[in-house]
């Protein structure tokens, strides 16, 4: 493999596990808007401290 078919390999692989951690979070949160599971995933991915600071609204959601 290319350098640039690797790195386009491991964009791919990055998406689905963010795919499958939505997937996750629309099961257990099932009366969640997109929005709220967009902000559930960013506070899985940067911690809840580092989210809320990214996304203030994040303050109205229990985590």
């Amino acid at each position: 493999m290319t350098p640039a078919e690797k790195l386009e390999l491991v964009g791919e692989l990055s998406q689905t596990v963010r795919d499958l951690a939505l997937i996750g979070l629309r099961r257990q949160h099932p009366q969640a808007s997109e929005r709220e599971c967009f902000l559930r995933l960013a506070a899985r991915t940067l911690g809840p401290e580092l989210a809320r600071k990214a996304y203030p609204e994040l303050a109205d959601i229990e985590l």
